[in-house]
């Protein structure tokens, strides 16, 4: 459906009417008008709007989250749900079998489960898919009445919430409530993944409610693995973005044909700017964020660290008058891989918000600067005219901490070679993994030989499946339980 214009979006003129049929094919999702939303930042924000839109649930409860763990805040919403099951409300929870593992266990889910509930695990190992459990859910989602929805980078974890005792402070993550036609979306999509096993969601609980929330028009982006919806659109805003482009990912690490079109915004005089963890709890990618820092100052772009102790948002905005918030990173396990959710809001008040909250956001980030390009080279003459020893080094390790101080001081930190830090870990395992092939190549051999039978023993069991499947009739099919618990 597509909204009428309205005061806070510009004119239906043919070339809008064109970006919203281009954004429609390319993100596979149509834009929906009549909606209100409203902006959370931080997980507790997020904590107690969850808590109280379920308390007041009347009718249905969805839950999808990557990581819901057994610590206070879990147990706290886990009860909530319980006690709304209890009351005869329908509570669907989908938890990602990876996301949660050594996280949760049946104990955990078993109030919910006695009270009526209905917990789900997407995508468990299993014989017939060997490497199917690389496609995760990575979606943070929560439907309540078909009404309200909620879309974040927050898991249910008191991790987001920091740790007082060591003076960690909160991470920092950004998310949405949602109240209008676009809810419908939201619950069509989890009931999506929900039918992969049976039985499905009942259809009276995915009943659209047509009542109009609001005047901003939106965009539902529900990916599944090997759809790209969202990369599509991604690269379709870098290029359609005049004035401003200004992103913060958690886990960055751009493929080559989004990093030319950023690059090409930039050295078109677009604004562009990148804001990503200073520390992040998967070093490895923040290493592989770092690799990729140089193409993209060079381009223009600007790239900032967050201070605090994470940075797990992951937004847009552009020109004022577009926005992105929701669960995918801008790497190829999110724009490929996995299942995830993203709301595009098109709507200049709402995008204004989301640049003030960007502005203040990098007063507490440090950007990244390239050294500079006389000072490299001076560097360089010097070590080529063997000039780079004794009094040479000390002048130079002087020059060092000069410039060290005044980027400190300027809020900068100088990039020296953090783009090829990753380069000698990678040639180590390689070089390793080698001289293991030729000194003991049983070593070597027996994991593949076992890797290739497991390959062959989970084709053969899929036929089987699959035989099975088209000879029995559809009224000998027997349905999975209804309420299904984590194993521990």
């Amino acid at each position: 459906m597509t909204s009428s214009p309205t005061p806070s979006t510009p004119p239906a003129t043919p070339l809008r009417r064109m970006a919203e049929q281009a954004f429609s094919r390319a993100a596979g999702a149509p834009l929906i008008g009549g909606n209100q939303v409203e902006l959370l930042i931080d997980a507790e924000d997020h904590f107690e709007a969850w808590l109280a839109a379920i308390a007041s649930a009347r009718r249905s409860i969805f839950l999808e989250n990557y990581i819901i763990r057994d610590d206070p805040v879990g147990r706290r919403l886990r009860d909530a749900l319980a006690r709304r099951a209890a009351a005869g409300v329908a509570v669907f929870v989908m938890r990602d079998w990876l996301g949660c593992l050594g996280q949760d266990s049946t104990r955990y889910w078993a109030p919910l489960v006695e009270a009526g509930g209905c917990v789900r695990t997407f995508n468990a190992p299993r014989l017939s898919s060997p490497v199917g459990w690389i496609s995760r859910d990575h979606r943070k989602l929560l439907v309540i009445d078909n009404t309200l929805g909620f879309i974040s980078g927050v898991c249910v974890s008191a991790k987001w919430l920091g740790d007082a005792s060591s003076d960690t402070p909160p991470w920092r993550d950004t998310g949405v409530s949602v109240r209008g036609p676009a809810v419908a979306e939201l619950s069509a999509a989890f009931a999506d993944l929900w039918a992969k096993d049976n039985p499905p969601v009942p259809g009276h609980l995915l009943e659209p409610v047509p009542d109009v929330a609001g005047d901003m028009d939106v965009r539902v982006i529900a990916t599944v693995p090997s759809t790209a919806g969202l990369f599509r659109l991604d690269q379709l805003i870098a290029a359609m973005a005049r004035r401003r482009l200004w992103i913060s990912d958690a886990y960055f690490v751009g493929l080559p044909p989004y990093v030319a079109a950023l690059a090409a915004a930039a050295r078109d005089g677009v604004d562009v700017r990148l804001l990503v963890p200073g520390a992040s709890d998967i070093p490895v990618v923040a290493r592989l964020s770092r690799a990729g820092y140089r193409p993209l100052l060079e381009a223009g772009i600007r790239v900032f660290e967050w201070n605090g102790s994470m940075m797990h948002a992951k937004t847009a905005v552009a020109d004022s008058l577009w926005a992105r918030v929701g669960s995918s990173n801008l790497n190829i396990a999110s724009w490929m891989g996995n299942c995830e959710i993203d709301l595009a809001i098109e709507d200049r008040a709402f995008a204004q918000k989301m640049e003030e909250q960007f502005v203040r956001d990098l007063e507490q980030s440090t950007e990244i600067v390239l050294k500079p390009a006389r000072q490299a080279k001076r560097q360089r003459r010097r070590r080529a005219r063997g000039h780079d020893s004794g009094s040479g080094r000390a002048a130079a390790s002087v020059m060092r901490l000069a410039h060290s101080v005044g980027a400190a001081l300027g809020n900068q930190r100088v990039l020296g070679r953090a783009e090829a830090g990753a380069l000698p870990w990678a040639s180590l395992v390689l070089f390793a993994f080698s001289m293991i092939a030729i000194l003991w190549p049983r070593v070597v051999a027996w994991p593949l030989a076992a890797t290739f039978g497991l390959i062959g023993l989970s084709l053969f069991a899929r036929f089987l499946m699959t035989r099975r499947a088209t000879q029995l009739p559809a009224s000998a099919a027997t349905p999975a339980p209804p309420t299904v618990a984590p194993k521990s």
